[in-house]
């Protein structure tokens, strides 16, 4: 049988794909963390599968839950919130699975950062101010972030930055990026977006981090920074060509008649 790496989404039910729907219906079995995972999300579980919460348990012990279910012939819905492809720990879980002999696939799910992005009306990519995205994390008691990949190198680009795992260093992260950013530099934080107890924070690179310890922030948030998420209440930016007067069909360098 298969275990199947589902991107459960930010939070809310309704956030999966229809295929990772069909799947986690199908499945006898379906490992979560309930850290992130509630119980909207696992209501798509078929009636008596066996819910595992891997919040508390290791690698190993979660590679043995998913070589037992394969071995009574049970598919397993492994839930990863938000998705798969960002911090989910896939790669160390599917080298297991495949010393095993135990098929996996993977189903992509919405980020949350995506979620953060679309609760405030806010685009990460405006033209003229910021064209790229920089997906990164923090790091005190989680592995080591590359040499090549600190967040005063990323800073320099002026890139739209969406930080995970920093909630509790946001002021010490703040300290870092205001020479690059500037103190208004707009900032917004979600916590449990699409949850019933989501929160939005918006605040500046300056003032976000007493709004963020105000709010007692301590996990499942998302930070987004970047002059991109303030473009929209300023004439500053240029619009996108995506949209503009070129005729339709010819290439950008084809005379109009």
């Amino acid at each position: 049988m298969t275990v199947h790496f589902i991107g459960a989404g930010p939070g809310a039910a309704d956030l999966l794909t229809l295929r990772a729907v069909r799947m986690v219906g199908e499945s006898q079995v379906c490992l979560y963390a309930g850290t992130y995972i509630g119980a909207e999300v696992l209501a798509h579980c078929p009636d008596g599968a066996e819910l595992v919460d891997t919040q508390h348990l290791d690698l190993d012990a979660i590679t043995e839950r998913c070589v037992r279910a394969h071995e009574a012939g049970h598919d397993v819905a492994r839930l990863c919130s938000g998705d798969p492809s960002l911090y989910s720990a896939i790669a160390e879980q599917t080298r297991r699975l495949d010393r095993a002999g135990v098929p996996w696939d993977v189903t992509p799910g919405v980020p949350a950062y995506a979620a953060a992005a679309a609760l405030v009306g806010r685009e990460l990519t405006v033209p003229e101010v910021a064209q790229s995205v920089v997906l990164t994390r923090a790091h005190r008691d989680s592995t080591q972030m590359p040499e090549t990949e600190s967040l005063a190198h990323f800073a320099r680009s002026r890139a739209t930055l969406v930080l995970h795992l920093a909630i509790r260093r946001t002021r010490e992260l703040m300290a870092t990026l205001v020479e690059d950013y500037g103190d208004d530099c707009p900032v917004v934080v979600v916590a449990n977006a699409e949850q019933p107890d989501q929160l939005v924070l918006r605040g500046t690179v300056g003032d976000i981090a007493d709004r963020v310890e105000g709010a007692g922030l301590r996990q499942a948030a998302v930070i987004l920074v970047g002059h991109a998420l303030g473009a929209r209440d300023s004439d500053d930016f240029v619009e996108s060509h995506l949209y503009g007067t070129r005729i339709r069909g010819l290439g950008r360098n084809t005379p109009r008649e």
